[in-house]
């Protein structure tokens, strides 16, 4: 039997049942008390949350083409609702605001996955920890995904003084060469000002990253004679809709969304680089374009490969999209690389030339 410490954070999940522990809510307009999640290959959901935030849980059997549905509900309030495609069994993880003062946590399982509400538990293992063990889920093809630090602690990567931009002039030599005057690019830098995105090993922030190499991009596809124009150009916060109607208004030719990864501090062990698709063909043609140039100037990390993904900016777009995953902030491989403005610079240079090697080869 579990020691009665154990058995006060117990969190029994049960269809239409709502149960809580610990003992006192967030004021309901405070912040999100959800500070990290992850979904690992073993088919575990772990949280980090406020300490002694009351959470409540919910199932939902598959009905009329939908999968089984767990979601949880979290004191405070989200600030960016998203969708983030799910890997083998799991579908789609959503994260959104259902009311003011509220943040939801839905998993969403493919529709031929069955769950028993009665084998699920999220349990609490410390003030501000939780896991639920998806008993019985199949674990082919899960791969470990999520957001945020689910440890809380840090180590130094970073020189003092935090991020250095990246100072050295983009030199163009070397890239493929296009007509010029003929195509416009849009560079979405992921994430912005009051969202930073992942925040990884010793504080790497994910919208450091992506804005640095997303700016130099811009420089040296200008300097091909692209027309580039960038979402954002500043730490400012964008939300989704307007960069793809950024996108859709300017007829541009392709669309790519610049980001970093990230899982818990406590998988190093876990890097790569990874190009999502929504589901054009030309879309899929220029994420391989992309995927194989970051891997040829990433040696050791590994290749996660070209995906097909359902992020809002590349299925809402209306001309080749892809977005782009650069590495793991939470990366013992990819970490310290991203937080060297060397390797931004190969990076900038290895998605220009993937960008121009899709004008070059595909685009008449």
């Amino acid at each position: 039997m579990a020691p009665a410490s154990s058995r006060r954070m117990a969190w029994l999940l049960a269809a239409a049942l709502q149960c809580m522990a610990f003992t006192q809510a967030l004021p309901a307009r405070a912040a999100s008390a959800l500070a990290a999640w992850a979904f690992t290959e073993e088919g575990v959901l772990k949280l980090r949350t406020s300490r002694n935030a009351r959470l409540e849980a919910f199932f939902q059997a598959a009905s009329d083409g939908r999968g089984t549905r767990v979601w949880i509900d979290i004191p405070g309030e989200l600030r960016f609702p998203r969708r983030l495609a799910g890997r083998g069994a799991v579908r789609e993880i959503r994260l959104g605001k259902p009311r003011a003062g509220a943040t939801r946590l839905v998993v969403e399982f493919r529709p031929d996955v069955d769950l028993n509400p009665n084998d699920l538990r999220l349990r609490g293992t410390a003030p501000d920890r939780w896991e639920l063990v998806f008993t019985g889920l199949p674990t082919r093809g899960l791969d470990d995904f999520g957001e945020g630090d689910l440890s809380g602690r840090a180590t130094a990567w970073l020189p003092p003084g935090g991020f250095r931009p990246t100072r050295t002039p983009v030199d163009p030599s070397g890239l493929p060469t296009v007509a010029r005057n003929r195509y416009r690019i849009v560079i979405d830098p992921g994430h912005g000002g009051p969202d930073p995105g992942a925040i990884g090993i010793g504080g790497l922030r994910e919208t450091d990253v992506v804005l640095d190499v997303s700016l130099q991009v811009a420089d040296l596809l200008r300097a091909r004679g692209v027309d580039v124009r960038l979402t954002r150009t500043r730490e400012v916060d964008v939300d989704l809709p307007p960069r793809v109607s950024l996108a859709n208004r300017s007829g541009a030719t392709a669309f790519v969304s610049i980001h970093a990864n990230a899982l818990s501090m406590n998988r190093p062990d876990v890097n790569g680089i990874e190009t999502f698709f929504f589901s054009d063909p030309r879309s899929g043609r220029l994420a391989s374009y992309l995927q194989q140039q970051m891997m040829d100037v990433s040696p050791g990390t590994p290749n996660r490969g070209v995906r097909r993904g359902r992020f809002f900016v590349i299925r809402r777009s209306t001309m080749p999209s892809a977005l782009v995953e650069m590495g793991f902030v939470t990366g013992a491989i990819d970490a310290p690389r991203l937080a060297k403005a060397d390797h931004r610079r190969r990076l900038a240079l290895a998605l220009a030339a993937g960008i121009l090697n899709y004008l070059k080869q595909e685009v008449r």
